[in-house]
């Protein structure tokens, strides 16, 4: 390991990054040092602007990938380096934001329908049951399913932050059948070595997976991804008469206006607001001409 690695891995742990923080940073960073050929300490400015660039022109990253390595370098120069004056040379780029995809909910019961086995299906309804994210599926333990108390625990979810979930009974009943078939013992979905099914977690990619082929199966269309029912379990609670706040604290939002996307979502806001249109008193289109030629002035 070399030095300027340990320092940044020090950095980073004193302010206590989660693992996957840990990951994308160090990554970033080796990425930032392999294109120059070089340690990055012996890097600067000039450098920054011709990596950043490559990212959005050779590779074709997205702007919020683009944003992660900027943070990785702003935290490589700015914290572990101590070039405060740097951090105006990396400048995170603008994003689109674009609403997510939401499916309707005869969308999702075909899509759970449509899963490949009772243990895909068992992951499609923890998806949309509990709006939790693909990571932390990944490492729900049987443990985490509390069903005295009809929850669901989610140990450090993003952020390090734990929450409660309140578990269905339907997916209750669905978990039970799963478990008396594979008969999981640590964790509730457990994934694969050397092709055999070992005691570890199942990987992202394998959640992504079976979401895909649910949804090629079910004649969907749209473009679905496990994050897909994470956003419908939201859009359908607001739409189901739950407030901002407790759907804030279900999905672990830190910040309410991270949840205020769904109000652009539910149909029962969108409805709720009246066009000025409807105010104004217009003649009946029946009497409107159908002539489409232009007027002699």
């Amino acid at each position: 390991m070399t030095r300027l690695r340990k320092l940044m891995l020090d950095e980073l742990q004193r302010r206590n990054y989660s693992q996957n923080t840990v990951r994308s940073y160090i990554h970033a960073v080796e990425d930032f040092a392999k294109y120059f050929n070089r340690p990055p300490d012996q890097l600067g400015p000039d450098h920054i602007r011709e990596y950043q660039v490559y990212l959005f022109r050779e590779r074709k990253l997205s702007a919020g990938t683009i944003e992660g390595y900027s943070a990785a370098l702003r935290f490589l120069f700015v914290k572990t380096l101590r070039r405060p004056y740097l951090s105006d040379h990396i400048p995170f780029p603008k994003q689109h934001r674009r609403l997510p995809t939401v499916l309707s909910q005869e969308e999702v019961q075909r899509l759970i329908e449509s899963s490949k086995n009772l243990m895909h299906r068992a992951m499609l309804m923890t998806l949309y049951a509990t709006g939790v994210r693909r990571a932390e599926l990944c490492r729900l333990k049987v443990a985490d399913i509390d069903s005295d108390r009809m929850l669901v625990h989610v140990q450090q979810g993003k952020g390090g932050r734990d929450r409660d979930l309140p578990l269905s009974p339907k997916l209750l009943e669905t978990l039970r059948e799963y478990w008396r078939w594979i008969k999981p013992k640590t964790y509730l979905f457990p994934g694969m070595v050397k092709n055999w099914r070992a005691d570890v977690p199942i990987t992202e990619k394998m959640v992504w997976a079976a979401v895909a082929a649910a949804a090629e199966r079910a004649g969907i269309t749209k473009r679905v991804s496990p994050h897909t029912l994470r956003h419908s379990f939201a859009t359908h609670l607001l739409e189901a008469g739950s407030d901002l706040r407790t759907i804030q604290v279900l999905l672990g939002h830190a910040k309410l206006a991270d949840t205020t996307v769904y109000l652009h979502l539910s149909r029962r806001h969108l409805q709720a607001v009246a066009s000025p249109l409807e105010s104004i008193q217009l003649s009946n289109p029946d009497q409107v001409s159908r002539s489409r030629k232009r007027i002699k002035k």
